[in-house]
């Protein structure tokens, strides 16, 4: 009986070649979901309510990136919805697939696919030991923000979207001193019955 050979980065990279939407996870390249568009109108309104950060150039600082594929090991190279790093720790611009552990992943659960970011991104990010971990969901609009404390991450916020006629905003480590919108980011002022999502 032959063994079961782990894929590695390097099929990674000839998967990639044939613009293939995929990544790799506990080595088996896997093909992701379709985007959507709530998916990514989620995804580019949460960036631009942290863009405040990316912006700034002193140790309050961070790269933050879309669709990023981050190198854990040979056989563990996920693209993460989005990531971020703390420019005091990461000082120059990355070039290519990341090899530094983020500091910040946050995913957007895709329908049929959400034990992949409730379940496994969680448990590998936790035994990686990345300080933050962000899961929003646009069918339930809901963000679950998880900060690693020891050796396991514990829930720091977790909030339902309820629309309001005066728009809160959120206080959410690690980027706690900026308001979050979450209006915003479920774009639910533009939103109407009839609107596909």
């Amino acid at each position: 009986m032959e063994a079961h050979r782990l894929q590695t980065i390097d099929d990674l990279y000839q998967a990639a070649q044939a613009e293939l939407r995929v990544e790799l996870i506990n080595g088996e390249i896997i093909k992701r979901p379709m985007a959507r568009f709530a998916h990514a109108m989620v995804q580019s309104s949460l960036a631009d309510e942290i863009s405040l950060f990316k912006r700034r150039k002193d140790e309050g600082g961070w790269w933050i990136a879309t669709e990023v594929s981050v190198r854990y090991n040979e056989h563990h190279c996920p693209t993460h919805d989005l990531a971020g790093w703390r420019k005091e720790r990461v000082p120059r611009p990355p070039v290519g697939v990341m090899e530094v552990l983020p500091d910040w992943v946050c995913e957007i659960t895709s329908p049929g696919h959400e034990g992949k970011d409730l379940v496994m991104h969680l448990l590998r990010l936790q035994s990686y030991r990345v300080p933050y971990y962000w899961i929003i969901s646009p069918e339930t609009k809901t963000l679950i923000a998880y900060e690693l404390e020891g050796e396991h991450y514990r829930v720091v916020f977790s909030q339902e979207y309820q629309a309001s006629a005066n728009p809160q905003k959120f206080h959410i480590p690690p980027f706690a001193e900026l308001g979050i919108d979450l209006s915003y980011i479920f774009a639910l002022d533009n939103e109407s019955p009839d609107t596909p999502s």
